[in-house]
């Protein structure tokens, strides 16, 4: 293998159309191909295959992905909203700070594991394995 992703044979891709499905069911920690429940096994690890239609979802590799754009979501959604606080109330530096930084650590938790799922659903919905 040279290094990149490998692309599956006509008869293993997501049918066409299923794009959204399959990243809102990555999102949900359903399998994106039937929507069985339970694609990860703890907080970010993968499950070898699903239960219900036996995907193996250790052909995925999510990688710096998730990271990525959990850092870019919570940085759209923190930025605005300290901003917003700081020209509005202008609280103190200290109470800022008390506040901002449990939630954007809250946000990121609670995102990358669906970010994770979205991901795996992007890949299998454009039928990228390897």
């Amino acid at each position: 293998m040279d290094g990149h992703p490998e692309r599956v044979a006509k008869g293993d891709e997501a049918p066409k159309g299923s794009w959204s499905r399959a990243l809102w069911r990555g999102f949900r920690n359903r399998c994106p191909s039937c929507g069985g429940h339970g694609m990860r096994d703890g907080f970010l690890r993968l499950r070898p295959a699903c239960a219900h239609c036996g995907l193996a979802f250790s052909e995925f590799r999510a990688d710096d992905a998730p990271p990525y754009f959990t850092i870019l979501a919570v940085g759209h959604i923190v930025v605005p909203s300290v901003l917003f606080v700081e020209r509005g109330w202008a609280p103190p530096l200290w109470a800022q700070a008390m506040a901002w930084i449990p939630i954007t650590l809250a946000l990121a938790l609670l995102l990358l594991p669906r970010i994770k799922g979205a991901v795996i659903g992007a890949h299998w919905a454009a039928g990228i394995r390897g």
